[in-house]
Order: structure tokens, then sequence, then C-alpha cells
């Protein structure tokens, strides 16, 4: 594999968190399967189209690109073995034949220049130590004209619904993780820890899912790497977590920050926090299951002729 510099997510995504992401392949294409609509409708992806999806995890944008590039291809890229393996086998399955994966670290990963028509991500391209050159590599595998189009998160303030539903695990992690900062205490693990960005008090900025969420810094970090045309949209999207209050209140345990956040813990604390985030999101229960609406953004940009 190709070098990689952003080393903490390497090892996340090829340990516990990516088993644990590609074991539950469908339960997070459900989770964030609301973005693909916006976020294809936006690409614009024409049946002719080299596409490049960054942080394409197990494949599912991949997939759908290539569908839509039915004479063109897909190319997914990601940091993580495991789900690149599925992503691999769900293709096949799916009989799909023009996308391909390629395991590398988006930031430096020497794609071809000049090469692709769009480059999308779905939730996958906030994890970069530096961002400005993540977009300049990228930009650099697009062809001049070609676009870039991806979602990303908004910042998580404490009255987001999920914030309020999750706010009794999130209270046990902040006592376990001051713990272990005395017991344990490395940086490297207290990063491994925070790894996704999703542990409280988690800022905007740094590595991880609210990396982006300033739409200000997004746009000074596209046009530093060269795009132009920036546009950031908000949206607000359900996010399906579970069939049911309990179910998604078990789900939330086997994530990676509380995964590792609430190792120790004394089991029957962490049940009475997991059964009130339950009774929390019983009030967001619809037809699809539990339904978490999530600020996110939309932005675009174009690299220039």
């Amino acid at each position: 594999m190709p070098a990689i510099v952003n080393t903490h997510q390497a090892e996340a995504w090829n340990g516990y968190e990516g088993h644990h992401w590609a074991e539950y392949q469908e339960r997070y294409d459900l989770v964030n399967g609301g973005m693909n609509e916006p976020l294809f409708d936006a690409a614009a992806i024409a049946d002719t189209d080299r596409v490049l999806d960054v942080g394409c995890g197990n494949g599912q944008t991949t997939r759908l690109a290539a569908r839509r590039a039915s004479r063109g291809h897909a190319v997914g890229v990601d940091l993580s073995a495991p789900m690149l393996e599925r992503a691999r086998a769900s293709t096949v399955d799916d009989g799909i034949d023009n996308a391909t994966f390629v395991q590398g670290d988006a930031q430096v990963y020497p794609f071809e220049e000049n090469t692709f028509d769009v480059a999308i991500s779905r939730g996958g391209i906030m994890f970069f130590s530096d961002p400005v050159a993540a977009f300049a590599n990228i930009g650099r595998a697009l062809r001049p004209g070609g676009r870039l189009t991806f979602v990303c998160a908004q910042e998580v303030s404490r009255e987001d619904p999920f914030a309020r539903a999750l706010a009794p695990l999130w209270a046990l992690m902040r006592g376990a993780e001051e713990a272990r900062k005395n017991v344990e205490g490395t940086d490297d693990e207290r990063q491994r820890a925070d790894r996704d960005g999703s542990r409280p008090g988690a800022e905007t900025g740094g590595v991880g899912p609210t990396s982006l969420a300033d739409p200000e810094r997004t746009h000074a970090a596209l046009s530093a790497a060269g795009f132009t045309q920036v546009s950031i949209e908000p949206l607000r999207i359900p996010m399906v977590f579970g069939a049911d209050a309990k179910d998604a209140a078990d789900f939330f345990l086997l994530m990676g920050p509380m995964e590792f956040n609430l190792r120790g813990i004394d089991p029957v604390a962490v049940a009475s926090a997991r059964d009130e985030v339950a009774v929390a999101l019983g009030e967001y229960v619809d037809d699809n299951g539990v339904s978490l609406p999530s600020a996110l953004w939309l932005v675009q940009a174009l690299r220039p002729v």
C-alpha cells in the first residue's frame, strides 16, 4: 500500500472500528442512506463519467456511482482493509463490473492526474490531518473542470437530538476518560478513543466528523487547495439507527468511541444509561425505525479549467 500520513486513522479503521463497520455494513448503509439522494443529485454523474469516491468504506456510494456512470468507471479509495473486503464482495454480488477499490490515504495517494470527472464523498472526507493537502491531492486527480461534491457533519450542539439522546452514555464516557488519563494516559490511547470525533466535547476542527463543521474553514481549505465556485449548503436528514429504541441504544454501545471509553465501567451503570438512552430515543421512532434528524453540509467545488 502507498504511503500513509493519517496513521491514527489507519489504526482505527483497520482495527475495531473497521471490522465493526464491515460487520454491520447493512446497518451503516441504512444510517447514512439519507445522504445519498442529495449527494448524487448534486454530483450529477453522467453515464460516461469517471468517478472517485473518497472514504468509500463498504462501497455503497461507489456502487451507486458506478450504476450512474454505466459507460464510465468508479474508483473507491479507503484506508480500511476490512471495509474494502466487504466493498469488493458486495460489488461482485451486485454484478457491477465498472467499479474498483484501492486501499490508501487519499491525502497522499498517488492518483493519476487529470483522471476523474467527479469526486464524491459521503461522510468520508473529514478525517485528514491536513485538509488543504488532501483537497489539493484530490484536485490533481480531477480533470480541469472536474467537480468535487461531498456531505460532511455540522457541529453537534448539546441541544442536538443526537446529543440529548446519548447524554447518559456520554456522561459515563467523560468519567471513564478522566480515569483513563490517570491510569493509561498516553496520547496515542486517547487519540484512538477520539478517532471518530464523537466523544463528548469534541471540537470543530482537528481530525474527525466535525473537522469540516465550520463552513468558513471548509471554504478556506478548498480555496487554498485550488478549488473555485465553492458552495456550502445546510442539510437536515434523518439517520436511521435501529428498528426500535432498544435496538438503536444497543447499537450505539457497539460504536468505536462508546466501546473504547466504556471499557471497565460497571456493567450495571452502563445498562442503566443504555435504558435511559432507549427512553430518549423513543421520541424519534417512526415508520422507518429510530430516525434522528442530523445537521449536515452539502459541499460542492470545481477544479478550474
